[in-house]
C-alpha cells in the first residue's frame, strides 16, 4: 500500500506541477511568488550563535523569488500545506527530522520561516506539432521535478543543532522507517547519500526511497545551513524519480550570501 507520506508527496507533486505549469502557460512568469512566512531550534558553531535570528518578514525577502529563477515557475505555499506535516510521526524518533523535511514542516521552534514551491518551465511543443506531439510534451511536463523550499531561522545554535539531527537521521534511518501522517502509516524503504552538495557552512544530500503502490518513489532532499538559517529542498516527480534541484540550491545560496 502506498504510504501516507508518499501518497501526500505524490498528490502534492501533481497539484504543484499542474498549478505551476498552468501559470507558465497563462502568463510570462514574472510575478514574484512569496512563500508562506509563519514562524517555525538548537550545539555547535559559535558563528551560528553570534548571528541575529531572522523574522518571517526577513526570510520572506531572502527566499528565492521568480526574478531569481527565470527558467522556473514559483508559487507560494499555503498555511494548510505548512501545517499538514506538523503532526507527522515516525516509529523511529531519530527519523522524524527526515519526515518533517519531506513535509515542509518546521524542524523546531525557530524565529521565522518562509516557504515556496518551484517547477522548471516545460519545453513547449515545436511550432506546427501534431496533437500527439503536443500531448507527449504535456505529459513530459507533468513529470518535471517539483521542489518545496523551506527557510528556517533559529536563535543561538538552533540551526546547527537542527542540521546535526538531519545528518544523524541519514545514518540512523538508512534501512528505512515507518512514517505516520493523516492517520495512515507506511514505510520508507531506504535513505542513501545523494549527490554531494557544496555551499553554506554545512550541506548534505539524501535520496529517500518509498513505496508507491508497489513501485519505488524517490525524493531528493538537500539541506544547507548558512549561519543560523536552515534551507531545506524536497524534490519529487510524478515520474517517480526526481532530479536533485541544483539550480534552486545555487540560487537560494546566492541570496543567503
Amino acid at each position: 500500500m502506498r504510504t501516507a507520506l508518499v501518497r501526500r508527496t505524490v498528490l502534492s507533486a501533481s497539484a504543484l506541477s499542474l498549478a505551476l505549469l498552468a501559470t507558465a502557460c497563462g502568463d510570462s512568469g514574472t510575478t514574484d511568488a512569496k512563500g508562506d512566512t509563519k514562524p517555525s531550534a538548537s550545539a555547535s558553531a559559535p558563528a551560528a550563535a553570534a548571528a541575529k535570528a531572522k523574522t518571517d518578514a526577513e526570510l520572506g525577502g531572502l527566499i528565492v523569488a521568480q526574478a531569481d529563477l527565470p527558467d522556473h515557475v514559483l508559487k507560494g505555499s499555503t498555511p494548510e500545506e505548512a501545517q499538514a506535516g506538523a503532526g507527522a510521526t515516525s516509529d523511529k524518533p531519530a527519523c522524524l527530522p527526515l519526515v518533517k523535511a519531506q513535509s515542509m514542516a518546521a524542524q523546531g521552534a525557530g524565529t521565522g520561516t518562509a516557504r515556496v514551491k518551484a517547477v522548471a518551465k516545460p519545453k513547449e511543443a515545436a511550432a506546427g506539432a501534431s496533437p500527439e506531439e503536443k500531448a507527449k510534451a504535456a505529459m513530459e511536463a507533468l513529470g518535471s521535478t517539483a521542489t518545496a523550499i523551506t527557510l528556517e531561522s533559529f536563535g543561538g545554535t538552533g540551526a546547527a543543532e537542527a542540521f546535526a539531527s538531519l545528518k544523524s537521521a541519514g545514518a540512523a534511518c538508512a534501512a528505512g522507517y515507518a512514517a505516520t501522517q493523516a492517520g495512515e502509516t507506511g514505510k520508507v524503504t531506504k535513505v542513501a547519500a545523494g549527490t554531494p552538495v557544496t555551499g553554506g557552512d554545512e550541506a548534505l544530500a539524501y535520496t529517500v526511497v518509498g513505496d508507491a503502490d508497489g513501485s519505488p518513489f524517490t525524493t531528493q532532499l538537500v539541506v544547507v545551513r548558512q549561519g543560523n538559517t536552515l534551507a531545506t529542498f524536497s524534490a519529487v516527480s510524478l515520474a517517480g524519480t526526481a532530479e536533485q534541484p541544483t539550480a534552486l540550491v545555487a540560487a537560494q545560496l546566492k541570496k543567503l550570501g
